[in-house]
């Protein structure tokens, strides 16, 4: 499969699905379906070569940390198929399942995640993020109230979409803030809600820029600072600071081709929060402290 086609179909997949890491899995399976490989080793390496095509097409860590687990997954047993029409059988049943698994994986978090969330709550969120917007649904759908406040978080204005969605399905008591009011609001919230982008091996978070200075306030207020990341999204990115961040995923607006001379022009899209400023992860793998990210790293890469 070319590029050109790789590139087609995976955008024409995340207009109907929405999610980035549901259309790198579906690309990568329709490419596995219609690679003409000869050998397991020639598989492989095309596998690769396509993953390396979808991290430049979306540079997104959902992506990468995604098609990463995946082909580590479907490969596990590789080499227990001498007869490589078996070995494309098992990749594809391989492929089904880990499918099945990210899928449900939103559905899986938001029961964790609400059990963590009480009755007549303050909570401030940040920008958009579907796994807080669907466990914010789950507290509903438990009968709690619950109180909202949303950052706009400029530049893309995000937070507008999560606040209309809110109000759409029938939250009463949500306010829009300004990115800028944020420490002036959070003295009357009981706790903080964000997602995340990728959470790293260190047990932080790469997330939507303006995440890194709300957990500072979130801490000097002692404030509760829940991450809300699916397993897919844990990442083998080790950052010490913002700059560590590479640049594909820091300023992924800017082309390749001049983001070295225009990237101090531009606003960062992300940055990094260290394990010192979170509560908890609430993840589909259950409740886990930052400390314990590197051994479910070890298992999800392994």
């Amino acid at each position: 499969m070319a590029e050109f086609d790789l590139r087609k179909f995976y955008k024409s997949i995340k207009e109907e699905e929405k999610s980035s890491a549901i259309s790198t899995l579906k690309t990568l399976m329709e490419f596995l379906t219609m690679d003409k490989s000869q050998t397991a080793n020639e598989l492989s390496l095309n596998l690769r070569n396509a993953i390396d095509q979808l991290k430049k097409i979306d540079p997104l860590i959902e992506v990468e940390s995604v098609a990463e687990i995946y082909f580590r997954f479907i490969t596990l047993s590789a080499a227990k198929f001498d007869d490589f029409k078996e070995l494309k059988e098992e990749l594809s049943r391989r492929s089904k399942l880990y499918m099945d698994k990210v899928s449900k994986s939103r559905q899986q978090l938001t029961k964790v995640a609400q059990k963590f969330i009480t009755n007549d709550s303050t909570i401030l969120v940040h920008s958009f993020s579907r796994a807080v917007l669907e466990t914010l649904l789950e507290c509903r759908n438990q009968n709690k109230t619950l109180s909202i406040y949303v950052t706009e978080s400029a530049p893309d204005n995000r937070g507008r979409e999560l606040c209309a969605q809110l109000k759409l399905e029938g939250f009463e008591q949500v306010t829009l803030i300004l990115d800028s009011a944020v420490g002036s609001i959070m003295d009357c919230v009981d706790l903080v809600l964000v997602g995340a982008e990728g959470v790293t091996e260190s047990g932080g978070i790469i997330n939507k820029i303006g995440t890194y200075q709300i957990a500072i306030c979130a801490k000097v207020h002692n404030k509760t600072f829940y991450v809300l990341a699916e397993s897919y999204k844990f990442t083998r990115l080790y950052p010490l600071s913002q700059s560590d961040i590479p640049d594909r995923i820091r300023f992924r607006t800017l082309p390749l081709s001049n983001m070295n001379r225009a990237k101090h022009e531009c606003h960062a899209c992300v940055d990094y929060t260290p394990p010192n400023y979170i509560t908890l992860l609430l993840t589909d793998l259950g409740p886990l402290t930052t400390a314990a990210v590197c051994d479910m790293l070890v298992q999800l890469y392994t």
